[in-house]
């Protein structure tokens, strides 16, 4: 009797629950890894949290929906970043079983778990999985998209052009990439004979409805905001330097997309033991217009991002490496055929585990041992909590009123954000980013002034007595990390802006 791991027994049988563990325990691993070694939040997203409390319909962030949506989940929470680490981890969740979706419906459930798990080891390298903002965000709705494009161009489902402007409307209020993406599936739709025939009722005239409804308001204030400017076009002397950048945006997504190509290379008859009859796992035949889909969507998307986001000098993949390389895993599979030979199961198993945990663990690792270095910071390792605790409580006893903004560096004014109080956030160094405070309002308001201190005085930079010509420091603040090593304690100079009538 022929012996055949659980696994590939799982996969033939229970395709959806395989899918179910693989990504929670992905989640899970995650918020333990946010929850244990985080003490103040990834990336920028402080920042986004202290814009998201003013509610503005558009700001130099992008769209409102990830700033809305944070500052939701953040006070669904108590004020505990915990909200904000679900709310990505939901979102995470959605992008996979959405693509379940999508594949089941082109290669059957079977190949469907395999290219879940495939797309599952892409994402872990080339996007966060906490840095909650526009990227995460995208990702759910960008595969939501793809899934409803294909029941109503593939399945000729028309009662999915409802959800499908829903998607297209949210997606406009999530990324500036989203014209782009939106474009590529008219441009599908249009070239496609399956796609013009999807366009000749009068759903497509009713979604555009929705979409622009849903838009609208977005629309209005970038056609208002006076301080938007579109990016410049390259000049001629800058092309060698963008044509650097385009080559190195594209470099980052094939290194994001490493495990596939190793995964598929291990399954080669190379690595097959002598005798052995590698199980298969079947599928029936893929339809001409479903391989072009997948195909348009993972080789067309890639190259058209990065190209963008060269023209456009953008710094990162324009909507996202997790956006552009979704349909890689599926497009692998697609292309591997209707027989699939797990060889070398239990070495396929663990590399694949290897490509999905090895981020996580290089983040406990760099937190754990970097500082020993002394080579530089560990921003989440900054005490947030201890922060703004100490100085909402200083403010308040030293002028027995409530915090009511903070300003100075903008790391640190954003982790004094997020204290329960959440008093507003003044970026003084460029006070249009904040139309909601200047200079004027925060001196008759009062609120706090920060910056890292260079010196026991806690002499204030330059620059920050420039636009603080009055303050008197005070004597700084030192903090500890998470794990202090070799590196100097955290020591933030601060000030007191007193509120007027005071």
């Amino acid at each position: 009797m022929r012996f055949t791991s659980l696994v590939i027994e799982l996969i033939r049988a229970r395709p959806r629950l395989i899918v179910w563990i693989a990504v929670l325990l992905q989640a899970a691993m995650w918020l333990f890894v946010a929850l244990v070694f985080y003490r103040s939040p990834p990336g920028t997203l402080a920042t986004l949290l202290a814009f998201g409390r003013e509610y503005q319909v558009g700001t130099d962030l992008g769209p409102p929906l990830p700033v809305w949506l944070a500052d939701i989940a953040y006070r669904a929470a108590g004020g505990h970043m915990l909200g904000v680490y679900l709310l990505a981890e939901v979102c995470e969740i959605a992008t996979f079983i959405a693509l379940f979706h999508l594949s089941r419906a082109v290669v059957g459930s079977q190949h469907a778990v395999l290219a879940v798990l495939l797309t599952m080891t892409v994402l872990a390298f080339s996007s966060s999985a906490l840095d909650f903002g526009p990227l995460v965000l995208a990702r759910p709705l960008w595969a939501l998209l793809l899934l409803h494009s294909w029941q109503i161009i593939g399945q000729r489902r028309g009662n999915a052009w409802f959800a499908w402007s829903i998607e297209a409307g949210l997606l406009l209020l999530t990324t500036p990439a989203a014209i782009f993406l939106l474009l590529l599936i008219v441009v599908f739709a249009v070239t496609t004979a399956g796609g013009r025939r999807t366009l000749r009722g009068l759903d497509p005239l009713f979604a555009l409805i929705v979409v622009a409804v849903l838009a609208l308001p977005y629309a209005v204030w970038l056609m208002r905001a006076e301080t938007l400017t579109m990016p410049a076009l390259p000049q001629v002397a800058e092309l060698n330097a963008r044509a650097l950048h385009v080559a190195w945006l594209l470099g980052g997504l094939v290194l994001g997309a490493a495990a596939i190509p190793a995964l598929t290379f291990l399954n080669t008859g190379l690595f097959a033991g002598k005798g052995e009859e590698p199980p298969i796992i079947y599928r029936p035949p893929v339809e001409p217009l479903a391989r072009t889909f997948v195909y348009f969507f993972a080789l067309a998307l890639p190259p058209g991002a990065v190209l963008i986001s060269g023209l456009l000098g953008l710094d990162s993949v324009a909507g996202g490496a997790g956006v552009v390389l979704v349909m890689s895993g599926l497009a692998v599979v697609v292309a591997a055929g209707d027989l699939i030979a797990m060889r070398r199961a239990r070495m396929l198993r663990m590399v694949w585990a290897a490509a999905v945990v090895a981020p996580a663990a290089g983040v406990v690792l760099a937190v754990l041992f970097l500082p020993w270095t002394g080579t530089g910071e560990i921003a989440t390792s900054m005490p947030a909590r201890a922060i703004s605790d100490f100085f909402d409580e200083s403010f308040a006893r030293r002028t027995n009123h409530r915090l009511r903004a903070v300003a100075g560096e903008t790391q640190l004014a954003s982790l004094i954000a997020l204290h329960s109080g959440r008093p507003h956030l003044f970026i003084d160094v460029d006070p249009v980013r904040t139309p909601w405070m200047n200079q004027t309002k925060f001196s008759e308001t009062g609120g706090v002034v920060v910056w890292r201190a260079s010196d026991t005085a806690g002499t204030p930079p330059p620059e920050i007595l420039k636009r603080f010509p009055g303050i008197v420091p005070e004597v700084p603040r030192a903090f500890e990390w998470l794990v202090n090593g070799r590196q100097q304690l955290l020591r933030i100079g601060w000030a007191i802006v007193r509120p007027k009538g005071t």
